[in-house]
């Protein structure tokens, strides 16, 4: 099982997997750890992160970017109109969603965001399986603290359709909170004072702050703050405008009118800002922008601070509210964690670091934390892998309460009602209890919609409950619903039932008495006999289910499944145009390489009989080539490989010569090596039975030594072994 964790931003995506005792930030096929968050279509396939980067300005019209800040949108959101500035696709409204409109395959067509972020996610998919070797399936995703009940749902029905399963979708700052409490060992117990972080995350285009209490084995967030439109492409915004300002007096040339050399500024002004937060200054030139015009341009970081002062004066807002919503003061936190790319501009740290009066930490990877954290969690959920307990708390961000319909039998009934307020641990379930004869209708909605990112609409589902009947004496019937915040911090009634008021009996705990020994054992014949006492109690009884239907902003199951079937169905037809790319360079490589072996000098040389033989090939190659580069740049797979056949088949006699002589030189080499070990073991053989022969006479003359030996004594008067002149005399 793969354990996968993703950080899908508005502009990169980082992906992260849990492996060989920690984590790792896997690269894409161009070896970068970070791949591009866009979409492309083209006239036969669909490009997808680095590679709708590489022709994001040839074919502008057709790139989809931004998709994080689409999803579960409106078309009427006012959001999305500013989204337009960022994506050069044109926006368009699907039934409701936005969209976008691109020429795919040669004819106009519409994607919802959704479909859009599919696709993306398809890619994500074809990423982490390439590193593992093994099909991916589950995943932990990041999303923005601020996103809505829809939006949630926009990314988990996205995945689905990817053919992935999101095991949680969790808010980017908490992701980079566990990725920061998970690897210390020095945190608090948890009856001791916490640990309080502030992590700070400036992305490309949302700022978040987040207060979170660490102790140890647990985080708990406290608050979360934001601001959707402070990020990275804020600033690039404000020097493009700089610049086309510029450029337009200077070189008399208007980039707002040529949607191709904007964005050819904004690329120059991205790469000038990250120059900026080194330097004091940084230079800009463009050649052939547009009408042949080269441009060229000059900026000191002075002059960049004070075109952004209107931004960097609401850096301070976030961390402000942020601090409120925890009820606590500057000097409570502890630490204050920089993450995201964009807190690498120096006029922004010295805001964050002025208004905390301490110093920054940068202990986690800025562009890689919240991965890490994803891929933590995954680990976490994982039944795979053995991970320290580490339990998480997420808030709930907007206030939801609950609306029905009065009854009509009870006519002072309220009819709403808060059940998750904005601050509420997240996961969270509450029961709600009605009184009802007949089924009935709730709705969910989000209590302050003022609160929510701007347009967004404050419904989030609507619940029907069947199965309500009066009961046996026309009372009413009391029906519990289950509301659950799940994991992803989306918004289910996820079960409903009936319950009954019955009096059971329930024993009455005894009360001790002062002096006597609760271990002794009771032997009398009157405590043997003694029963426990007991009492009648009310108690509410489940006597059954209630039936419950929902519709909420998900994908429907049919939508859902149509939408997959034709994602795999262009993820088939992405596959066969690759492969049709594939086959088109082999039939290109093969008639050089053909061509240049049969001329002389090449391996092939000395097996063509004659020269007409040489120049069939010749012309073949040549014909094949003026085919290739004319009337075949668009041709089929299966004609590139009928192609590659014909080649084969004239070029055939003479390469099976060079393949036969291969062959005959190296049945050659095997029976010079085959003889060769015969003669080594003959030798060997040899060698053994010399040494053989050479031992047996060894013993053999041994053995006669020795039967000499005994001989010689046998004849010896002398046995006793005393020398002749130490025999006395009788």
């Amino acid at each position: 099982m793969s354990v996968v964790g993703v950080d899908f931003g508005s502009l990169n995506t980082v992906i992260a997997v849990a492996r060989n005792r920690g984590v790792d930030v896997i690269a894409n096929e161009v070896s970068n750890r970070v791949t591009p968050s866009l979409v492309g279509f083209g006239p036969k396939s669909r490009y997808l992160g680095e590679a709708a980067k590489t022709q994001e300005i040839s074919n502008i019209k057709n790139t989809v970017g931004s998709l994080t800040r689409l999803a579960g949108r409106s078309f009427k959101d006012p959001d999305v109109q500013i989204e337009q500035q960022f994506v050069s696709a044109p926006l368009v409204d699907i039934n409701g969603q936005v969209g976008a409109e691109v020429t795919y395959l040669g004819k106009k067509q519409q994607f919802t965001a959704t479909q859009l972020i599919a696709m993306y996610l398809t890619k994500v998919k074809a990423t982490a399986s390439a590193e593992l070797k093994l099909p991916v399936t589950d995943l932990v995703l990041s999303c923005p603290a601020w996103y809505t009940d829809a939006q949630r749902r926009s990314l988990i029905d996205a995945s689905e359709v990817a053919g992935l399963k999101v095991l949680r979708l969790i808010n980017s700052t908490t992701a980079a909170a566990l990725g920061y409490g998970i690897t210390k060992l020095d945190l608090p117990a948890p009856e001791e004072k916490p640990r309080r972080v502030a992590f700070v995350d400036i992305g490309y285009s949302n700022y978040t702050c987040s207060i979170v209490e660490f102790r140890k084995g647990e985080l708990a967030v406290k608050s979360s703050t934001h601001d959707r439109h402070f990020g990275g492409r804020d600033f690039d915004k404000l020097l493009v405008d700089h610049f086309a300002a510029e450029f337009k007096e200077k070189f008399k040339i208007d980039i707002n009118t040529n949607p191709k050399a904007r964005v050819r500024v904004a690329a120059a002004c991205e790469k000038l800002k990250k120059v900026l937060s080194a330097n004091a200054s940084a230079p800009i030139n463009i050649e052939s922008l547009m009408n042949d015009v080269d441009v060229r341009g000059f900026l000191k970081r002075e002059q960049f601070e004070e075109l952004a002062k209107p931004l960097l004066d609401r850096a301070l807002v976030p961390l402000e509210q942020a601090l409120a919503d925890a009820k606590l003061k500057v000097e409570d936190i502890d630490r204050i964690e920089m993450v995201g790319g964009c807190i690498r501009i120096p006029a922004l740290k010295t805001k964050v670091q002025e208004f905390f009066n301490k110093p920054l930490s940068y202990t986690l990877n800025q562009d890689e934390a919240v991965a890490r954290g994803c891929a933590f969690s995954c680990a976490i959920l994982s039944p795979v892998f053995r991970v320290r307990d580490f339990s998480v708390h997420d808030i709930v961000s907007y206030p939801i309460e609950f609306t029905w319909e009065k009854s009509t039998d009870i006519p002072d009934e309220d009819t709403s009602l808060t059940v998750f307020n904005k601050g509420n641990i997240m996961p969270s379930t509450k029961i709600l209890t009605f009184y009802r004869k007949n089924p009935f209708d709730l709705e969910a909605r989000y209590a302050k919609p003022e609160q929510l990112p701007g347009g967004v609409s404050p419904w989030i589902g609507r619940f029907s409950v069947k199965g309500v009947k009066p009961t046996g004496d026309d009372d009413f019937m009391i029906c519990k619903l289950k509301a659950r915040l799940n994991l992803h911090g989306v918004l289910n009634v996820e079960q409903g039932y009936w319950v009954e008021d019955q009096e059971v009996e329930e024993p009455i705990p005894e009360k001790k008495e002062e002096g006597k020994d609760d271990t002794a054992m009771d032997t009398s014949a009157e405590g043997a006999a003694e029963k426990p006492k007991t009492r009648k109690v009310k108690k509410q009884v489940r006597k059954g289910d209630l039936p419950i239907s929902s519709g909420t902003a998900s994908m429907d199951i049919t939508s859902k499944d149509e939408a997959a079937e034709h994602e795999y169905s262009m993820v088939a037809e992405d596959k066969l145009v690759a492969d049709t790319e594939d086959k088109k360079n082999e039939l290109e490589s093969f008639i050089y390489e053909t061509r240049g072996r049969v001329e002389e000098g090449g391996n092939l040389a000395e097996f063509v009989r004659d020269d007409s033989e040489r120049q069939k090939i010749k012309t073949k190659c040549e014909e094949v080539e003026d085919w290739l580069y004319d009337e075949g740049e668009d041709a089929t797979k299966a004609v590139y490989v009928a192609k590659l056949e014909e080649i084969r088949a004239v070029a055939g006699p003479v390469v099976q010569r060079f393949h036969d002589k291969i062959e005959e030189e190296r049945r050659v080499r095997d029976e010079e090596e085959a003889r060769r070990r015969a003669d080594i073991e003959a030798k060997r053989k040899e060698e053994e039975e010399r040494t053989k022969r050479e031992n047996e006479r060894r013993k053999a003359a041994a053995e006669a030594e020795k039967a000499k030996d005994v001989e010689m004594k046998d004849a010896d008067p002398n046995e006793a072994g005393t020398k002749p002149d130490e025999v006395e005399e009788a």
